[in-house]
C-alpha cells in the first residue's frame, strides 16, 4: 500500500506532491528580469560601497539569486520572508522600490527604513519582507514565531525563514525546529549553503554536511535542491510551502549554491582559488541557465537587450536616488525607538 505523505513526513522524509512544474516564457523572462535586476543592483552597491558612499556591512548576494526569485514566485499575499544580512536580494524578489533599498543602503532618509537600518536591518511588511537580521541565526527564531501567529490567526500564509550554511550549526535553530514540529507551524526553512560559512569551508565547520537532513530528529521532511536553478527552487519550494500551508508542520530546504565575492565587501575570499570561483560561474551560473532556457522557448538576444537595457536603467535610478535622497534629519535618532501600544 502507498504510504501517505503524513507518514512520510513524519519519518522525516520529503514527501511527494502533485505540483503543476510547467514554467510558460513569460514566466521565465520575469525570472531572468528578476535574477538579472538582483544581480545589476548588487554589482553597483559594491561600487557605491568602493566610493564610500555605503558604510558599515555589504553583503551582495551575486550567485545567489535563483533561490529568492524562484521561492518568491509560489509565495502568496499574506506570507512573510525573513533572512539574515545577506538580505538585498530577498528584499528585490519580495518587490521591494530598488530606490528605496538603494537609498538604504547609503543611509538616506528616502530608505525603505528611513536610512536607520542600512545593509543589514532594512524592513517593509507592506511586501511580507521582516527584515535582514545581523545576529546570526537570530531570525529562524523570529521567523518561527511569525508562522506561530499564523497559525494562532488562522490566517493560511506561510513564514519562508532563510538562513546559511553558517547559520545552520546555531543552537536556537533546532530549538525552533523543535517547536514548529511539535505545533505543526506553517513554516519552511531554507538554508542557502553556499558552501563557505564566513571564511570557513563547511567541510570544516559541520560534522553533518546535508543540511537538509538536520530536522531528522525532529522528523521534519527535507530535500536537496539545485540553488542555481531558479526551476528547481521553484519546484521544490512549491511541494514545501504545499505541505507547510496544508497544516502539515514545517520542511526545510537546502539550497546547494556558491557566491561569487566574498563574504562581505571587506573579504577578499583568498581561502578559496580563483580557478573554483571561475570554474561556477562557467558551468553552474543561473543566469545564464536561464538565458538557455529562454533561447530553446524562442525568445532571441533582441529580446534580452531589451529586458537588459530595462535592468539597467532600474539600476541607475536607483543610484541617482540614493545619491540624491537627503540623510536623515538628526531628531529621527528619537523616532521609531519605541512602539506606543493602544490601551
Amino acid at each position: 500500500m502507498a504510504r501517505t505523505r503524513k507518514a512520510e513526513a513524519s519519518e522525516g522524509k520529503a514527501p511527494e506532491t502533485g505540483v503543476n512544474a510547467f514554467v510558460g516564457k513569460d514566466e521565465l523572462l520575469k525570472f531572468y528580469q528578476d535574477m538579472l535586476l538582483i544581480r545589476r543592483f548588487e554589482e553597483r552597491a559594491g561600487q557605491l560601497y568602493g566610493m564610500g558612499l555605503i558604510g558599515g556591512f555589504c553583503h551582495l548576494y551575486i550567485g545567489q539569486e535563483a533561490i529568492a526569485v524562484g521561492m518568491q514566485s509560489i509565495s502568496q499575499k499574506g506570507d512573510q520572508i525573513i533572512t539574515g544580512y545577506r538580505d538585498h536580494g530577498h528584499m528585490l524578489a519580495a518587490g521591494m522600490d530598488p530606490r528605496e533599498v538603494m537609498a538604504e543602503l547609503t543611509g538616506r532618509a528616502g530608505g525603505s527604513s528611513k536610512g536607520k537600518g542600512g545593509s543589514m536591518h532594512m524592513f517593509d511588511i507592506a511586501t511580507g519582507f521582516y527584515g535582514g537580521h545581523g545576529i546570526v541565526g537570530a531570525q529562524v527564531a523570529l521567523g518561527t514565531g511569525l508562522a506561530l501567529a499564523n497559525s494562532y490567526r488562522n490566517n493560511g500564509n506561510v513564514s519562508y525563514a532563510y538562513m546559511g550554511d553558517g547559520a545552520a550549526n546555531q543552537g536556537q535553530v533546532y530549538e525552533s525546529f523543535n517547536m514548529a514540529q511539535l505545533w505543526k507551524l506553517p513554516v519552511v526553512y531554507v538554508i542557502e549553503n553556499n558552501q563557505y560559512a564566513m571564511g570557513t569551508a563547511v567541510e570544516r565547520a559541520a560534522s553533518e554536511t546535508a543540511f537538509h537532513k538536520r530536522g531528522v530528529s525532529f522528523r521534519i521532511p527535507g530535500e536537496e535542491v539545485d540553488g542555481m536553478d531558479v526551476i528547481a527552487v521553484r519546484e521544490a519550494g512549491a511541494r514545501a510551502t504545499e505541505h507547510a500551508r496544508s497544516g502539515q508542520g514545517p520542511y526545510i530546504l537546502e539550497m546547494k549554491t556558491y557566491r561569487y565575492r566574498g563574504h562581505s565587501m571587506s573579504d577578499p575570499a583568498k581561502y578559496r582559488t580563483k580557478e573554483e570561483v571561475d570554474e561556477v560561474k562557467t558551468t553552474r551560473d543561473p543566469i545564464d541557465h536561464i538565458k538557455e532556457r529562454l533561447a530553446k522557448a524562442g525568445v532571441t538576444e533582441d529580446d534580452l537587450k531589451g529586458v537588459d537595457a530595462e535592468v539597467k536603467r532600474i539600476v541607475a535610478e536607483a543610484a541617482e536616488f540614493a545619491r540624491t535622497s537627503p540623510e536623515p534629519d538628526p531628531s529621527e535618532l528619537y523616532t521609531d525607538v519605541y512602539l506606543e501600544a493602544a490601551e
